[in-house]
């Protein structure tokens, strides 16, 4: 990089400062103002119209019906696609380019579009980093701030969305959740597309550990790490959370039929944001609001959809976020054990396979809808809840029956990639036939007895015995910091066997961070097959393997899992037939006992007197888990319940409207 010098910085070039003025002529026109408006309406409505015509807008549809589009856009692209500014992340680079779809569709039907964006991180770029302890909390700041967005456009009609991924697409949902009487629509941002040589985006990352295990070369890494996000828009090929999230906003009826995982760039993708123009008039001019749209059942169809996809575990976070959001009741460990009992898994993707196919061959598939005509046909959805369409889910699902785009869709995928959509959606007897099960588990022990999770379904295979049940006891490796982790397994220091145990990475020590690094790294190298992990940290969408997250309470709040010590036996058991799991300390050195002894050895220990917080977790962060412990927890959703909150800081409030 060229030095700078203070001359460069400082200098103005004289022609910078020729034609300088001090007034204009201003719009031409007039502002379309009557007598009552000026007698009743608001300074600020008012000067809002002055406002509009300050920025172009033709005065004489100054009184035009007002629609709010948001987004979480990032990066600056210069009209041929290159950039000028990146972005963080190609999930958010083109979402612009859907903005500007509907606003012309806006314009077009009389409408007048405004549009808004909060950018949002990429917990891609932010594995192993600093940058990922502030990756969740940064979700309900992102849903804070869009709300008051919203708010502050008091001459809105509607709300439309736009997002892509892991924190930015929930947290639009939480805010569009809030949006009661008036209507919203959700725009998914896609899906990038494959390289046609090379990695996915969740393979690509583990690049580093696999080179230090000298199972890659560095040109290899060099050049599936410069293909792997093959195309600039959309989010990942995997169904992680970005996917996941986009599955979940249709799901919930806040996004049209087939849009969720739909190619970014693509005519089918920018059509989406036209149609969804369309939908949100409509529901203006029918006065369905979105309250009338999330509703309990679309909430519990979103969670058998979840179920349905084998989605992320981190929507277990969100969908009670959005609900929370939305007014409505959160759902509870029990209500997701359930849900997985009850929904077979039905979809073949990345990560879960068996076969792993990407999110946009699960799109050409069918995508949602194709997987909602089997729900229904086995009885498992509520298909008289309202949607973005403004019609029932049961009308839009007659509708993708006999659609054109349904056909031509599966048939693309069969000319193009050889791919028969039923090898991708299957019905529940083909599904188990190939081995798919379940989604997740809730595991409880001595070591997690307020609960935790596991993608059981994800569990390698081969690990599993004939009942279906995977077993593993073994010593416990134990760490008190990512980075200790990833360095024991990039030297090759952990054996065949061991139980990795990730501790003070919940909320109050490492902001709930995610550790994608370790599970991949563990899946991806030859010698770690037999190696589980279980931490108070949460995964990434795409980690699979035997892996336990989000165990409950964390080491910091004085959780069992923060008394293990090296060396202690910890015994696994997961069993996928009935979705029943336990994680239990039940051995000292060559000593076995049982699980209810070693819960009473664990009251006896003291907490590790290494554990501590991550010394730069960010004041923002450490205000952040003290609300939503105030608030539910991890469980809860991580949400802030404000009643909850001024209930812990002035105990003798009362929530209005309560005597």
């Amino acid at each position: 990089m060229k030095t700078i010098s203070s001359e460069e910085v400082l200098h103005v070039r004289p022609r910078v400062l020729q034609n300088l003025t001090t007034h204009a002529a201003g719009p031409q026109g007039k502002l379309p103002l009557t007598p009552t408006m000026l007698l009743n309406e608001t300074s600020g409505n008012l000067f809002g119209l002055s406002q509009n015509a300050g920025m172009g807008w033709p005065a004489e549809h100054l009184l035009d019906p007002e629609f709010l589009i948001l987004s979480t856009h990032g990066g600056l692209r210069a009209e041929d696609g290159t950039p000028v500014a990146l972005g963080f992340h190609t999930g958010h680079w083109e979402v612009g380019l859907l903005v500007a779809e509907a606003a012309r569709e806006f314009r077009r039907l009389r409408a007048i579009p405004f549009a808004g964006a909060c950018t949002d991180p990429c917990d891609g770029r932010s594995q192993g980093t600093e940058g990922m302890l502030d990756s969740l909390p940064y979700r309900n700041d992102a849903a804070m701030v869009l709300r008051r967005l919203m708010r502050s456009l008091p001459t809105r009609r509607g709300v439309m969305g736009v997002a892509t991924c892991d924190k930015g697409l929930p947290a639009m949902m939480m805010a569009l959740a809030s949006s009661r009487e008036f209507p919203a629509v959700l725009v998914p941002g896609g899906v990038t597309l494959l390289a046609e040589q090379g990695e996915d985006a969740g393979k690509v990352q583990t690049i580093g550990a696999r080179f230090a295990q000298q199972e890659i070369s560095l040109e290899y890494a060099a050049e599936v790490g410069c293909r792997a996000c093959a195309t600039p828009g959309g989010g990942c090929q995997f169904l992680g959370t970005a996917a996941s999230s986009q599955i979940t906003a249709e799901a919930l009826g806040l996004a049209l039929p087939a849009t969720a995982l739909a190619p970014s760039g693509h005519a089918v993708w920018l059509d989406n944001a036209v149609r969804s123009a369309r939908a949100l008039l409509r529901l203006h001019q029918l006065e369905i609001g979105t309250d009338r749209v999330l509703t309990d059942a679309a909430l519990h169809n979103a969670m058998v959809l979840h179920a349905a996809f084998g989605g992320s575990t981190n929507m277990l976070l969100h969908i009670p976020a959005i609900a929370h959001a939305a007014g409505l009741r959160r759902p509870q460990v029990e209500d997701w054990a359930h849900v997985n009992r009850q929904v077979p898994r039905l979809v073949d993707a990345l990560p879960n396979g068996p076969r792993g196919f990407a999110t946009v061959q699960v799109f050409l598939a069918g995508g949602v809808p194709e997987v909602m005509l089997i729900l229904r046909e086995a009885g498992l959805l509520n298909c008289d809840v309202l949607t973005a369409s403004g019609e029932t889910l049961g009308t839009n699902l007659d509708w993708w029956a006999d659609s054109e785009m349904r056909r031509e869709m599966k048939a693309q995928l069969l000319a193009r990639d050889g791919i028969d959509a039923t090898d991708v959606i299957m019905t529940p007897a083909q599904a188990r036939s190939r081995g798919l099960t379940p989604t997740v588990c809730f595991p409880v022990g001595n070591l997690a007895p307020q609960g935790s999770v596991i993608k059981s379904t994800a569990i390698d295979p081969s690990l599993i015995d004939d009942a279906n049940v995977y077993r593993h006891s073994g010593p416990a490796r134990v760490f008190v910091t990512e980075t200790a982790a990833v360095r024991a397994i990039k030297r090759g220091d952990l054996r065949a066997g061991d139980v990795v145990v990730l501790v003070c990475g919940g909320p109050l020590g490492a902001g709930m961070q995610e550790i994608y690094q370790v599970t991949s790294a563990l899946k991806t190298l030859h010698y770690c097959k037999n190696i589980s992990v279980i931490t108070d940290a949460r995964f990434s969408g795409v980690s699979t393997g035997a892996c336990i997250g989000h165990v409950s309470p964390e080491a910091l709040a004085g959780g069992p899992l923060g008394k293990v010590r090296d060396g202690d036996t910890i015994e696994i058991i997961i069993n996928r037939a009935k979705l029943q799991g336990s994680i239990n300390l039940v051995g000292e050195g060559s000593e076995r006992f049982s699980a209810g002894d070693g819960e009473i050895r664990l009251a006896k220990r003291a907490s590790r007197d290494d554990l501590a917080p991550h010394p730069n977790l960010p004041d923002d962060t450490r205000i952040w888990a003290a609300l939503i412990e105030a608030s539910g927890g991890v469980w809860g959703g991580c949400v802030y319940d404000a009643d909850a909150i001024v209930q812990k800081l002035r105990p003798d409030y009362k929530k209005p409207g309560v005597n």
